[in-house]
């Protein structure tokens, strides 16, 4: 492997990434990602649609191109194209971008069964399209598709392809792992069987996740000599998902420091829940890096420990992806998770109320309830009547109305500090009828609320749905993003316990 080289990122989040069942970016989403993706997180290429699939792709692509001209981002624009008598180049040239990337067979058994044609015919016409592209002032990358059963079952195949492609006006060769089917060891020898019989083509290496060996295999490539990956936000893509864009980055850092990639460590896991947010596809609460879980201690030994030359903790510190390390609480958490917790609260207890909290935690552990930090002065309060944390804002009543053909709403009655507010709010539900008019009472009195930014509601494992259900809100502040739980047998008053929680921490 050649030490201190530079591998580039290609993104394939808004092509190959939206492929994810019941997936579709609108031409707004699409301009918003790839602003983010290469502004923010400093990705070399992004691959951002599929020519001729839609009247919506191509005005997407035309905003696109226009914003990346404008801001010397035009080469970093790649479309996938097809061939199909040019019909995809003057695709291409009418939506102002400068990048095709040409799909081609990897393998001759695509060659055969699909296209039909002998290998020769088959490499002239891509040959004129390639040379048709470069007259119209287009760039052309190649796919190989099935590249990769192209090395296993028809390899003099791909030698002759590779020949063939080395004599021509290409910028690079794009190789991808099409089903997900290699091992680690295959994606090793395959990728350097063809970096050291073509030393002078550029190989970007393109994996798929079926086995879970996405990452594995991306490595391996990159050990072996390939000059570019593709990538997605958050692992996205057909069937089991692209290589994830997060856990490659920090892999590369950690494991391979001889190896330099331009991408933004800090704003992955800004643009991951951004990408989350716009499609709905929710991450795994445990995926590596960029999930909820992955750095909350759950067990009070790894808080302890923690607390006593960091035990427990690796090089995956979660302030080099932005963010922060997590106590959560539950039967297992202990006092050490509790008292971590608390710190970040401002608040302290005397080691037989710590007891007396760590008790009632585990109690509500063992009824399958979750327990969120916020959580913890209601907690206080009840068990130990503590007066460090009052309750200052109670929402006295509340009358919600849905009506066929009107929009629901909701007549709301709070307690401010000792003063009552009444005011009546519609939305498109219940409970953004009854969050409107909590939005006049605050907005008429010069009080700020947060930003509500995620919203979930889940049944408690071992319930049903006739028994109890929890809301988890997610709100942001100009200076911290919390969540609050509310647990109802109805799923509406449920969020509105939630929200007074929200407002009580916002005035405490």
């Amino acid at each position: 492997m050649v030490k201190n080289r530079n591998v580039e990122i290609m993104d394939t989040t808004l092509r190959d990434g939206e492929q994810t069942s019941g997936m579709s970016f609108s031409a707004s989403e699409k301009l918003t990602i790839s602003k983010l993706l290469i502004e923010e997180l400093n990705i070399d290429r992004i691959e951002v649609a599929s020519a001729r699939v839609s009247k919506g792709e191509f005005e997407a692509v035309k905003n696109i191109t226009k914003w990346a001209k404008e801001n010397n981002h035009l080469e970093k624009i790649e479309i996938l194209t097809f061939l199909d008598n040019n019909i995809s180049l003057e695709w291409i040239k009418e939506s102002g971008a400068k990048v095709q990337n040409l799909l081609t067979k990897g393998s001759l058994n695509h060659l055969t069964h699909q296209i039909k044609k002998s290998p020769k015919e088959y490499f002239n016409l891509i040959g004129k399209c390639i040379n048709d592209a470069s007259k119209m002032g287009i760039q052309t990358n190649v796919y190989l598709e099935d590249w990769s059963n192209g090395m296993r079952h028809s390899k003099e195949y791909v030698f002759d392809y590779l020949d063939y492609l080395s004599k021509h006006s290409i910028k690079r060769v794009l190789l991808p792992d099409t089903l997900g089917v290699l091992s680690p060891n295959e994606t090793y020898n395959f990728i350097s069987t063809v970096v050291s019989k073509y030393p002078e083509i550029h190989f970007d290496f393109h994996a798929h996740n079926d086995y879970d060996l996405s990452v594995s295999n991306v490595i391996e490539a990159v050990k072996a000599g390939c000059k570019g990956l593709h990538l997605t936000v958050n692992g996205m893509g057909e069937r089991a998902g692209n290589a994830p864009m997060a856990s490659v980055a920090a892999v590369i850092k950690d494991f391979l420091p001889e190896i330099k990639i331009n991408l933004k460590e800090k704003s992955l896991y800004k643009v991951s829940k951004l990408v989350s947010t716009f499609t709905g596809f929710r991450i795994p609460a445990n995926k590596p890096v960029v999930g909820d879980n992955v750095f909350t201690q759950t067990a009070g030994v790894h808080a302890d420990g923690d607390n006593k030359k960091n035990l427990y903790y690796n090089d995956l510190l979660p302030e080099r992806f932005g963010r922060k390390r997590k106590y959560a609480l539950g039967k297992t958490s202990g006092k050490a998770n509790i008292k971590k917790n608390l710190q970040d609260l401002g608040l302290t207890l005397n080691d037989e109320n710590l007891k007396k909290v760590t008790n009632r935690i585990i109690e509500l552990g063992d009824k399958k309830e979750k327990v969120t930090a916020e959580d913890l002065p209601y907690i206080i309060s009840d068990v130990i009547n503590s007066q460090e944390f009052q309750i200052k804002v109670q929402i006295e009543s509340y009358i919600l109305n849905h009506k066929k053909g009107e929009n629901p709403s909701a007549e709301v009655e709070i307690n401010i500090d000792g003063k009552k507010y009444a005011k009546k709010g519609t939305g498109d539900g219940q409970f953004d009828a009854f969050i409107n008019a909590i939005r006049k009472i605050y907005s008429e009195n010069d009080l700020k609320l947060p930003k509500l930014i995620d919203y979930s509601v889940t049944i408690p494992p071992g319930s049903n749905s006739d028994a109890l259900c929890e809301t988890f809100i997610t709100w942001k502040t100009e200076e911290k993003e919390f969540i609050t739980r509310g647990l109802d047998s109805d799923q509406t008053v449920s969020a509105i316990k939630s929200t007074e929680k929200m407002l009580n921490i916002i005035c405490n």
